[in-house]
């Protein structure tokens, strides 16, 4: 079974398509009381998601945080002083009538951080040290952000319960957080640092795709009937994610490479263009109730963009900061 879902984690990019179009086939198909239904899944799915990969995050990197200050300093600026206002702007030209969509492109901006970041910094051979601290720094800042940040940016579009939104990200990211962070504990104690670094840190984020895909499924179909109805829609979802991930990527590839070295580079490009989509989309479905499947969509959509642009990005990332220096 491990073997399967592992091999499934890494083949995103054409699972989470056919997972999206199982979703919209159920969703077309189905009456009310299966859509409903459908919603209580949504809690324990959620779960599902963000609880394995808690469990491999690394909170005692926090202290190693101010080791490369400059570095941490310009992803998280990157993270938090500009990519939200660009998925905000971009969410006025090209959702002006759709707040919900517009507040799913910028809750998928506002949580930075994931743990593809890792992944994707040691394929491209970055710094694997500056990718764990951006990962525990911008996961816990941006969580602590995202009520106010969705306040101040949405709040006169969309209707924003603050606590309930602060509410449910102490569910859905703290709690798992401190959950995963003491199973991580009796694991290391019971099976030894090599052994949870080569068995179950392996096995835990595969569980957490099953969650993602639960998800992903459960968003599509309940917005199925409306991608019937409007098609069009999804062409209209893919241009500004497009622009913003293109500006992202663009923004920390010039950063990174007039001011870092190559390994500190790559990490700051996946430190921040990166994004949480698993918890940003918890959030949409969670804190913003059948509204929230707008936002849902677009956060689901973003996963085939930021997936399928991180693949690319590994094979020009030599050609962008050359080769690592071992390789001379």
């Amino acid at each position: 079974m491990w073997n399967f879902l592992i091999k499934i984690n890494k083949r995103l990019v054409m699972v989470i398509p056919a997972m999206m179009a199982a979703g919209y086939l159920f969703g077309i198909s189905a009456g009310p009381v299966s859509l409903g239904a459908l919603k209580g899944l949504i809690l324990p799915l959620t779960f599902l998601m963000v609880y394995p990969m808690m469990v491999t995050l690394n909170i005692k990197a926090l202290q190693d945080g101010i080791k490369n200050v400059g570095l941490q300093l310009s992803a998280q600026s990157i993270n938090f002083l500009v990519v939200p206002f660009i998925a905000y702007g971009l969410g006025l030209i090209f959702f002006r009538d759709q707040p919900y969509m517009a507040l799913g492109l910028l809750l998928a901006s506002l949580l930075p951080t994931s743990g593809m970041t890792i992944s994707w910094t040691g394929f491209a051979k970055g710094n694997l040290a500056a990718a764990v601290n951006m990962t525990v720094i911008g996961l816990t800042l941006g969580s602590l952000a995202t009520p106010f940040y969705v306040q101040a940016l949405m709040g006169a579009r969309v209707d924003v319960d603050l606590l309930l939104v602060a509410k449910q990200i102490v569910i859905i990211v703290f709690l798992p957080m401190l959950l995963g962070y003491l199973t991580r504990q009796v694991l290391l104690q019971k099976y030894g640092a090599q052994e949870f670094k080569n068995t179950w840190a392996v096995r835990f984020p595969s569980l957490s795709t099953v969650g993602v895909l639960g998800i992903v499924f459960v968003a599509i179909a309940l917005k199925a009937r409306g991608i019937s109805e409007n098609p069009a829609i999804l062409g209209g979802i893919l241009a500004p994610l497009l622009i913003m991930y293109g500006l992202n990527f663009g923004l920390s590839t010039v950063i990174g490479k007039l001011f870092f070295a190559r390994g500190d580079a790559i990490a700051l490009v996946y430190g921040t263009v990166m994004r949480n989509l698993s918890i940003a989309l918890a959030i949409a479905i969670n804190a913003f109730g059948e509204k929230g499947a707008d936002a849902a969509l677009i956060i689901a959509v973003s996963y085939i963009i930021q997936v399928q642009s991180a693949a690319w990005y590994v094979k020009f990332s030599d050609r962008i900061f050359g080769p690592e220096p071992s390789a001379n």
